[in-house]
């Protein structure tokens, strides 16, 4: 069972919306808490954006409710068929996730038969829940997500390094292996919804500043990177064992695997600023990579369909290779940067 910050905003945005509800006299308080609990988002700028998202289509749920209900009555087939104009418009508004809140602000309305007194209850009703909940995620634990996102880098790759030094020699119980490799690919989804949360949050910036835009370059880098090594693993899950191999070629792939592995924590560690400057360029790999790469094609005397699978777990590593030189190109140039504004 998990405790996390997001556990405890909500059930503290549930308590004060439910408070301001039952101070403000609303009839029935509870739909307050449920607005709160849809309220909730991973951001203060999604809160926000949530928040005048919600506003908007609650306001036209409620109008075309009124109308429903005094041109239609509360009959359930005419609830049903305003909700449906409502979510058609909703999702032209591109507003589908204020839809669950809209779709309740309208049952209610309908229900009253147009009342416009009780639209305008259930309205501010709701907008309570929402302001609660936005109040909390700004002053309760406040998001932050590039903070969370560099530790999670570090967790994963983590997990990442001792499932690629354990696959080819095959040390790990299949059982343990596939749990990991699971958690692992859960992770790096995670991650990559993070870094989609950054883009949004830029995009909406008219000029984001140049330190901006270079953070946005390294999260991406380390992103792709560690999804390159999950690449890797599947590949090996998928054809390396299925193939013919000899005792030359597990060493093959075992040494090469472990050069990136270390290439990869050096890289992270440069973006730490915790490598020496007399040390913190590390061997050029492109060499050993090619190297690597005509070894495996070339020196693999199996039958047909060993080869086409040792060729293609091969270039996933290959390919994860090619992505650690470019991360690490991006870590040299963001410590020159820091040295020259240090000298400066």
């Amino acid at each position: 069972m998990n405790f996390g910050a997001r556990v405890l905003k909500t059930g503290l945005a549930v308590t004060l919306a439910l408070y301001l509800a039952t101070l403000l006299k609303f009839p029935s308080p509870t739909g307050a808490g449920i607005a709160a609990i849809f309220a909730l988002q991973p951001s203060i700028y999604r809160s926000w954006r949530h928040f005048v998202d919600q506003i908007q289509t609650s306001t036209i749920g409620a109008v075309m409710a009124l109308l429903g209900g005094m041109l239609l009555s509360n009959q359930p087939i005419a609830v049903g068929i305003v909700c449906i104009l409502v979510i058609m418009l909703s999702m032209k508004m591109n507003r589908a996730d204020t839809i669950g809140l809209t779709l309740v602000t309208v049952i209610s309305v309908m229900d009253a038969s147009g009342q416009w007194e009780f639209a305008l209850n259930r309205f501010l009703l709701l907008m309570t829940g929402v302001v609660s909940s936005f109040v909390i995620n700004i002053l309760v634990f406040p998001p932050k997500p590039r903070k969370q996102y560099i530790n999670q880098i570090e967790n994963v790759f983590s997990s990442l390094s001792l499932l690629l030094r354990t696959a080819v020699s095959h040390e790990m119980k299949e059982s343990v292996f596939r749990d990991e490799k699971n958690a692992l690919e859960g992770s790096i989804r995670s991650l990559a919804d993070k870094y989609a949360l950054f883009e949004e949050e830029q995009k909406q910036l008219r000029k984001p500043k140049y330190s901006e835009t270079r953070q946005m370059v390294v999260y991406k880098n380390l992103l792709s990177s560690l999804q390159k090594g999950y690449e890797v693993l599947d590949a090996i899950d998928r054809h390396y064992f299925q193939a013919e191999r000899s005792v030359e070629t597990n060493a093959v792939f075992d040494r090469h695997l472990e050069l990136l592995i270390k290439y990869h924590e050096h890289i992270l560690l440069k973006f730490q600023d915790k490598i020496k400057p007399g040390i913190s360029e590390t061997g050029p790999l492109g060499d050993d990579n090619d190297s690597f790469l005509e070894s495996v094609v070339q020196g693999n005397k199996h039958g047909n369909a060993s080869r086409l699978r040792l060729a293609v777990v091969a270039g996933a590593v290959y390919d994860y290779g090619y992505q650690l030189e470019r991360l690490d190109r991006v870590a040299d140039q963001i410590n020159r940067g820091s040295e020259e504004k240090d000298k400066l």
